[in-house]
């Protein structure tokens, strides 16, 4: 943003404040794939595997997404456009599946029995 010419600093506001927020979008997405990379390990379970597979798919979709609106939404001086809005949601929807996923594995709890109790 240094590089922006005329500087981002002495835009007016609603361009700054796009330049902003999509570089905050961009923060987000590098955040997730950090904790995943961190926490997540894979799913013995095919099914499992592959629905890990589908929301990494869908986060790296959505970095690209985001990258691609900061460059497009501020310099076209347009708001949120499409470009914009399936990388939130892809964002969204991929870790959401991380956290389906990491849930649907986990073993289940025994459940106590009345008879123990007894």
């Amino acid at each position: 943003m240094r590089l922006h010419i005329p500087p981002v600093a002495f835009l007016g506001d609603g361009r700054h404040v796009m330049f902003t927020s999509r570089h905050i979008y961009i923060l987000a997405a590098a955040l997730i794939h950090l904790m995943l990379g961190a926490y997540v390990t894979p799913v013995p379970a095919r099914a499992g595997r592959v629905t890990q597979m589908i929301g990494s798919t869908l986060l790296v979709a959505a970095a690209v997404l985001l990258m691609a609106a900061f460059v497009y939404e501020p310099v076209a001086a347009r708001g949120r456009t499409l470009v914009s809005a399936l990388g939130l949601f892809a964002l969204f929807g991929g870790a959401i599946i991380h956290v389906l996923a990491a849930l649907l594995s986990r073993p289940a709890e025994p459940t106590p029995s009345v008879e123990a109790d007894l």
